[in-house]
């Protein structure tokens, strides 16, 4: 294409996602649905806007290599090994188990090689993350049982697509009746050297990048490490997106994991957005006007199969009562992002016929389309709500270099600001309840306090986040407070985050973000009562405040320990029972030391204080 092409071929791609996008998120269908219906409308099955298929496709396959490095980088080792349970025993049984069934009726019912049937079983296994994820955060139900559940589960499926992407290129090898192991030995050097070079060469390198202190470099660091690394694999015959993960995976424990995420993130958008395009484009919308029950039938088949077979799974591997396992089963029953990854790739390397893989991405297609109805729908027959947003507009702000942006004026939000009021430290607080706005209003216009959401970075942007120095993360929503965090976190790295917590759980996911010490809302006016309580029953001041410290020193020590095996109910009992037991050997202690000979005996074992 001439620059004239590549200039129209943009406005087509850029006109087409703001006006199809939107209307798609609108209904609550998801922005990857819109993506694929603006390909379509585009495409040569409709409108014929754009001649160069193949061009657009080489292009935006380098958005599943960057969502790859992204979920690489929200994966460490450390943490994977935290959630085993929960990853490993449902993820494992539903993809083994959904890959198995839909292999055996491919192979057995409409001919496929054993080789084709293999990659068609694996690639219907996969649900959407980014379809799931997104109804959880929408519903507000990630927290859920359900929600924890179906994340683990789509977790091991995003891991699961690697090796599945790998394995394409491998089974499609001319003359083959199975893996090559010269290409299997190259895979596993390859691999081996990436993550032995990436283990000590890339936080040297970040860390050098870091002392200029600009944006840009950072950035381009960023994708030079991941297209380096593609490039690496590609040269060795080995799937990129391996090497993406791989990448992602050596820079999750590293201090540059949130910098990386946040740098890359405008670029893996606009890249997934074109590549859903693509797919969309690639689309044999005509095998549905030429055959439509085949390909409703199709579909019928991926929700019903992948629904039964996840449903007993909730209620076992997941431990979920009927509703919540009927609610699994809906959500993931869908086909995902990653069957286009495969079933393209094994499309063009000749495992599967263009027109069987057109019926599959159809029917993929059309159930994630379902998706959303269908949970609704669900939804209401069990008894959700949903709650309805605010119409109020946001205030507008005006703030001069405020010192300190506070998040939240209920309680907490509210001390902190007087506080500083009265220190003359000029801050800015945001709060998304119309009520509680409303309620403080009435006692006077105070200068500093306006209606917004805190998570918005247009809002963060008017709020001069950037000039400020403290973030004061008040908020009474866990789930919000976290969304805020990750906003805050990403936009502006420089700020001090004090966050409130709800709870242990909710202080463990703010770990997870790099937010040190988070402040339970409870914990000092629980100690505070517990401080008054022993001295009204006799206990001397100074003693009650030492045992009162001691308790929360050993507290906040078994947070930062249960931190590593919070998503394992059983470590976590273990390491509750263990913080008890030797706390209780502590206070045994202070008390046999302060206890007299007469009160001890002649027989004692321990030695007597001033026994000399």
């Amino acid at each position: 294409m001439d620059s004239h092409q590549y200039l129209r071929a943009a406005v087509v791609f850029l006109l087409a996602t703001v006006i199809v996008v939107p209307l798609t998120k609108r209904f609550r269908l998801g922005a990857v649905l819109g993506y694929l219906l603006a390909g379509i409308i585009i495409g040569p099955e409709a409108l014929r806007l754009i001649g160069d298929y193949n061009g657009v496709a080489a292009i935006s396959e380098f958005g599943i290599v960057l969502m790859l490095f992204v979920i690489g980088l929200e994966l460490s080792p450390q943490r994977l090994w935290v959630m085993r349970r929960a990853v490993f025993a449902a993820g494992l049984l539903q993809v083994l188990a959904t890959s198995a069934v839909f292999g055996v009726i491919a192979f057995a019912w409409f001919g496929y090689m054993s080789r084709a049937a293999a990659i068609v079983g694996g690639s219907l296994a996969l649900s959407s993350t980014a379809f799931g994820l997104q109804i959880l955060s929408e519903r507000k139900e990630v927290s859920t049982a359900y929600g924890r559940q179906s994340f683990a589960i789509l977790l091991f499926q995003d891991l699961a697509a690697i090796p599945l992407i790998a394995a394409v290129p491998l089974l499609a090898l001319p003359g083959r009746h199975g893996i090559d192991p010269y290409a299997l030995l190259r895979t596993i050097v390859v691999i081996v050297a990436v993550v032995v070079g990436g283990r000590y060469l890339l936080r040297p390198i970040f860390r050098f990048v870091a002392r200029t202190a600009l944006v840009e470099v950072s950035t381009a660091t960023a994708l030079l490490v991941v297209m380096g690394t593609a490039l690496l694999m590609e040269l060795a015959g080995v799937s990129v997106t391996l090497g993406a993960f791989l990448a992602g995976v050596l820079l999750a424990d590293s201090e540059y994991r949130h910098e990386l995420e946040s740098n890359l993130e405008p670029f893996k958008g606009l890249l997934l957005g074109l590549f859903f395009i693509s797919v969309g484009m690639s689309m044999q919308v005509h095998l549905l006007l030429q055959s439509p029950l085949l390909v409703i039938g199709l579909t019928v088949a991926l929700l019903l199969v992948k629904g039964m077979l996840l449903w007993p799974l909730g209620l076992t591997a997941g431990g979920l009562n009927r509703k919540d396992a009927l609610r699994l089963a809906v959500l993931l029953a869908s086909g995902g992002e990653f069957a286009f990854v495969v079933l393209r790739q094994a499309t063009d390397k000749g495992l599967i016929a263009q027109q069987q893989g057109g019926l599959l991405v159809l029917a993929i297609t059309l159930s994630m389309a379902l998706t959303p109805l269908m949970v609704a729908g669900i939804g209401k027959l069990l008894g959700a709500k949903e709650k309805e947003a605010p119409v109020r507009p946001f205030d507008t702000i005006y703030a001069d270099h405020p010192r300190v942006i506070i998040a939240g004026y209920g309680r907490m939000g509210q001390v902190v600001a007087r506080l500083l009021r009265t220190q003359k430290i000029p801050f800015v607080a945001l709060d998304h309840s119309i009520e509680q706005l409303d309620l403080v209003q009435r006692f006077g216009k105070l200068d500093g306090i306006f209606y917004g959401d805190p998570a918005r970075p247009e809002l963060l942007r008017a709020a001069q986040a950037e000039k400020a120095e403290v973030f004061i993360l008040a908020t009474d929503d866990p789930e919000s407070s976290l969304r805020v965090a990750r906003v805050v976190r990403r936009m502006y790295p420089h700020l001090k985050i004090i966050a409130r917590a709800r709870n242990r759980q909710h202080v463990w996911r703010l770990m997870d973000l790099g937010i040190d010490d988070p402040v339970r809302e409870t914990l000092y006016s629980s100690l505070k009562m517990s401080r008054k309580a022993l001295e009204a029953l006799g206990v001397p001041a100074e003693k009650a405040v030492t045992e009162v410290e001691r308790f929360r020193r050993k507290d906040s020590e078994l947070i930062k320990i249960q931190y590593l095996v919070y998503d394992d109910e059983a470590k976590l009992v273990q390491t509750t029972r263990e913080a008890v037991a030797d706390l209780s050997r502590l206070f045994e202690a202070d008390a046999e030391e302060i206890t007299t000979p007469s009160e001890k005996g002649p027989d004692a074992d321990t030695p007597l204080i001033n026994e000399r």
